[in-house]
Order: structure tokens, then sequence, then C-alpha cells
């Protein structure tokens, strides 16, 4: 089924059900002209979502974008039908025009487990009416997009939020959504972007493994784009970074635990603390001859590896297993580094792996 026919279907049962609540309410044989529903249009006018296109250029139309324009000045709250939903969120009806509320700016932000999840839960949305303020307006673009969660801001909030932030500063806010790319946070206004790779000094994969919705965080404010709203923020930046103090820590030829987070052709990648990983080449597995790591170790491990080399500068550290037992019988020396890994060049290929 289409977002169209969910569409239409939608908009008449809601119909139908305030039609019948009128009547039980009033004693009417029929509501008066405001519930009732339009006549559908000939087949041949009506537009791919089953409802009469309006001529961009009718008096009708400029009179609704201009009413929508003012109540987006006004920061005024409105109703919205909700008539379907896409992908994204919800299609929702106001005056003659058709906006688009972004799941993430409903009160309550659902959580989307798979396509069906999602279509199911923004399903139980259609007929209802939202309370809504309008967020986007671009009439040249056809689009107006409306907010839920901003009826609970003050009026022009996120106008002064945006102008006063400034990058290089620390906010307070809220988790206000989990996509895979990154987490949205609702500044009192405004909502900024936690990009994945600024979630954490570790290796996570998706947000909800350190995040959840409604959850209170403190990010750094990275950069600030007033023209397009848009606010890129970190988590991991209001932590020490890890490399910056790893000199100090850790010493060539250290012996100590690791977990193995990831395995690649060339070898595999074990994390020695929040935040700190190391290379482990593949000639550096085992004394016997290896063709895949996979043969000596999988993600999750825990294993004894030795520091071979640090890089704090570049974000590097060397590590072996086959050379760890033999470091806990010895005492290490500072003095002379130990070899690096064979066929170093690999490594460099792998620098998307490390921070």
């Amino acid at each position: 089924m289409t977002t169209s026919t969910h569409s239409l279907e939608s908009l008449s049962d809601f119909l139908e059900v305030a039609r019948h609540r009128y009547q039980s309410s009033n004693g009417q044989s029929s509501p008066p002209a405001d519930l009732q529903e339009p006549a559908a249009p000939p087949p041949e006018t009506r537009d791919h979502a089953g409802t009469a296109p309006v001529p961009t250029g009718s008096t009708g139309l400029d009179a609704a974008w201009e009413r929508a324009a003012r109540i987006f000045r006004g920061g005024q709250v409105v109703s919205g039908i909700v008539t379907g939903w896409n992908r994204g969120g919800l299609l929702v009806r106001w005056d003659d025009l058709q906006g688009f509320v972004p799941a993430s700016q409903l009160k309550e932000v659902p959580v989307f487990e798979s396509a069906e999840a999602r279509d199911e839960k923004l399903a139980r949305w259609v007929g209802e009416e939202l309370q809504l303020k309008v967020i986007e307006l671009d009439r040249g673009r056809n689009r107006l997009v409306f907010s839920e969660r901003a009826t609970v801001w003050g009026p022009k909030d996120g106008e002064r939020l945006l102008q006063g932030i400034t990058p290089g500063e620390t906010r307070r806010g809220q988790v206000s959504n989990l996509v895979d790319f990154g987490a949205f946070v609702d500044l009192g206004g405004v909502d900024g972007l936690i990009h994945l790779s600024e979630l954490s000094w570790s290796r996570i994969s998706h947000p909800r493994e350190i995040l959840k919705i409604g959850d209170p965080v403190e990010v750094y404010v990275i950069s600030v784009d007033r023209d397009h709203h848009r606010i890129a923020l970190s988590l991991k930046r209001t932590q020490p970074d890890p490399w910056t103090v790893v000199d100090g820590k850790y010493t060539v030829g250290q012996t100590l635990n690791a977990t193995i987070t990831n395995v690649v052709d060339f070898g595999a990648f074990a994390q020695i603390e929040d935040g700190l990983e190391g290379l482990i080449h593949i000639s550096e597995l085992s004394d016997s001859k290896v063709v895949h790591p996979s043969q000596v170790v999988n993600q999750g491990d825990e294993v004894t590896v030795r520091i071979l080399r640090i890089d704090s500068a570049g974000h590097r550290i060397a590590l072996t297993m086959r050379q760890a037992e033999e470091a806990e019988e010895e005492e290490p020396s500072a003095s002379a580094p130990s070899p690096l890994p064979s066929r170093e060049a690999e490594w460099g290929t792998s620098a998307t792996y490390l921070y």
C-alpha cells in the first residue's frame, strides 16, 4: 500500500468517525458542512495523492501560504490532522496545505526496529489531531514542516538559541532521536546532531549502544550553520581524549590485557582501554602461519598483548600477541624499541579503523 493510499483511506475513516460522533452528540441526521466529506473530483483532475490539485497561482493557495507565513513568524500553535505517513514521519493537513512532521519532531519519538515496525507505529497517528508549530517554510520548494515538540518551547526560543549559540561552548540538552548516523539533541528550541564519530572515543556501531531517547546530555558545540538551522555537536569532546595521555600511561614493551574489537584481513584491532585501540598485525598474531586473523581471534576475545610502538600523534599503537608470553618473562626494555610489524604499509590503509 502506498503512502497516498494510506492518506485517502485514513482521511475518509477520520471524517466518518467525526460525522457519527457529531450526530450522536447533537441528535442530528447529518453533520454541518465543515464536517462533511467533500465530494471527490473527477478522476482525471486528481493528483497522485488522490486530492484535487490546486493551481499554483490560485488565490486560495496564495492565501494559505500567507497564513502559514504569519503563524511561522508569530510562533503560533495550530491544529493539523494526520492524513498519512512516509519513511520519515507524518503527513498532516492544515488549512489548504499539506505539511510534514518529521518523526523526530513528535513529542513521543518512535523507535523503528524495521520498515514494518515503522509503518505500524506511524499508522497509529492517522486521523489524530495534533497541536503543531511551523518550524520550516519554503514556498518555492512547496515545503511546510511542522513540529509537535516545538509547542512546548516558548515563542521564538529556537531562533534565539540559534543566534546565541557559539562553537566551542558546552550546552545541556536531551536526546530527541537516534538514527544510524548519530543522535539528535534538543537544546531547548532547536535540535543539533551528534554524528556517530563524535559520540565516543571508543568504537561504536550505533548510538543506542550508549544513549537512549530522553537521556539528558552535555554536549560540545562544533559548528553552527544559522542559514540552514544546523548545529554540529560532540559528546566525546566533553571528555578527555585518551590519546593525549597515552605516552604517560603506557610504554613500549609493556604487557597488558586487551579486547578484540575488529578483525580484518591484515590483522585485528584490540582495545586496551576506552578510546584506545591498537593493531595486531597478522604477522604478530601467532608464531604459526596464519592465513586469516579469524583463525586465531574473534571479536570480543580477551587476549594478552605487548606494546611494540606508540604513535600518540597519529593515534596508532602497534601490538603483538606472539611476543606477549616472552614479555611476561622478561623485564621490558625502553632503550631499544621493538621492531615494527611487517608489511607496515598495510597499516596506512587501515587508517579509517583508528581514532
